[in-house]
């Protein structure tokens, strides 16, 4: 794509507002950065590890609602669009979403291996309120339902894997959809669990359920009497494997919950706790075999370390200088990590690039994240690639017109 419109003079006018806002630090000028959405509204698009751009990376997805600063309510619908970059970042509906949430938004994706279909999750009312995933071609602008929500795509754009919303609404605001109750009242019921979904005939089958991880390998005392979820699935980059993170509330002390990282086969075989540590946070596939996840090993400090998949083999990556839990990404090559911070005491939040080999850490700024960003409702920068892995984007409040997208050009660094 041609990225000519994001010329010198509109880089140097966004760093004066974000100078004059304190919010850059030692820029070296080797990006450009600018706002690719605007009021009337809020923009965003939420989680780091969904397809955002189109094959030509020229469109841009992204969802626009009219609040902040509280939970949606099952009536709030969320407006989902794109943005054009080759057209003065013109604002594109493409449809709506009752199924949404501030961290993960609706599922908003391009469709893996298409170069034409964009899907999301959405909520229907009748006869009975439930969740279900639109699929538009956006060819034809056609739109296909498929009677169950999705969490992940495969990389052939073929199956998706989904955990049950309704119960994470419940123990993970944030991350679930408000309008439909979690039905079961089950610490880990065995009616409910990780799902497949055929994206072509719609058909969902339960692959494994909460009961049966739940029981799965050694059992920790604060398990017991816990109540059980799953939340962050993720296929592998060849669609052999998935992982998923295993989530459960002790029933006594300071810690809101504690988490196991599994893998299994996409027919839902074959599982193993690559992570028993309780820490496992935000992680991305590397490759195949092999997943970079914030956690702490046992004996281990806090940190990046790189999984080989079934296997006790691990490392730290970025040891001293990935000090931070964030969203990590490879880009293209797996050469450069993309990752971002939460904020600090200053409240500013830094998205940033790291070469694995050299252990370069190269800054993409740093943005102002009020105080009324927090919580459920926070807005987190999710730093996201395009594919030919020489744009950035970012979700941020720092400008002062509530949460917007914006736009980074890394091609200088990383060429």
């Amino acid at each position: 794509m041609d990225t000519s419109f994001m010329n010198r003079r509109e880089f140097v006018a966004g760093s004066t507002i974000l100078a004059a806002h304190g919010l850059l630090r030692g820029q070296d000028q080797q990006f450009t950065v600018r706002a690719i959405t605007r009021e009337p509204g809020y923009h965003w698009f939420a989680y780091y590890d969904k397809l955002q751009f189109d094959p030509t990376n020229r469109y841009v997805l992204g969802m626009k609602v009219g609040f902040q600063h509280r939970s949606p309510k099952p009536e709030d619908s969320v407006e989902v669009g794109m943005v054009d970059l080759g057209d003065n970042d013109r604002w594109i509906t493409l449809g709506a979403s009752k199924a949404w949430n501030w961290q993960q938004g609706c599922m908003l994706q391009w469709v893996p291996g298409s170069k034409t279909e964009v899907l999301w999750n959405d909520r229907e009312d009748k006869p009975e309120p439930h969740y279900v995933c639109r699929i538009m071609d956006m060819a034809t602008k056609k739109v296909r339902t498929i009677p169950h929500p999705v969490y992940a795509i495969s990389p052939d754009g073929k199956t998706g894997i989904a955990a049950d919303f309704r119960r994470l609404n419940d123990t993970r605001p944030g991350y679930g959809y408000s309008g439909v109750p979690d039905p079961s009242l089950e610490l880990a019921p065995k009616d409910s669990g990780i799902f497949k979904v055929d994206l072509a005939t719609g058909s969902q089958k339960l692959i494994f359920s909460m009961a049966q991880v739940a029981a799965f390998g050694q059992q920790t005392e604060d398990m017991k009497g816990a109540k059980h979820w799953f939340n962050h699935l993720l296929f592998n980059t060849d669609g052999t494997r998935f992982i998923f993170l295993h989530r459960w509330r002790p029933t006594s002390g300071k810690v809101s919950f504690k988490t196991r990282m599994f893998t299994a086969s996409t027919e839902g075989k074959d599982l193993y706790v690559l992570d028993p540590s309780g820490e496992t946070s935000h992680f991305i596939w590397r490759d195949p075999q092999h997943v970079l996840a914030w956690t702490q090993p046992k004996g281990m400090q806090p940190g990046f370390y790189l999984f080989k998949d079934k296997t006790t083999e691990f490392e730290q990556i970025g040891k001293g200088i990935m000090t931070q839990n964030g969203h990590c990404t490879y880009l293209p090559g797996n050469e450069w990590i993309l990752n971002d911070t939460y904020p600090d005491k200053e409240r500013l939040q830094h998205p940033y690039l790291f070469q694995v080999k050299t252990g370069k850490k190269i800054s993409l700024g740093d943005y102002l994240s009020p105080r009324e960003y927090t919580g459920e409702w926070r807005c987190d920068n999710h730093p996201r690639f395009s594919n030919d892995g020489r744009l950035v984007t970012f979700d941020s409040p720092h400008d002062g017109k509530g949460r917007q997208l914006y736009l980074i050009d890394i091609s200088k660094i990383v060429r």
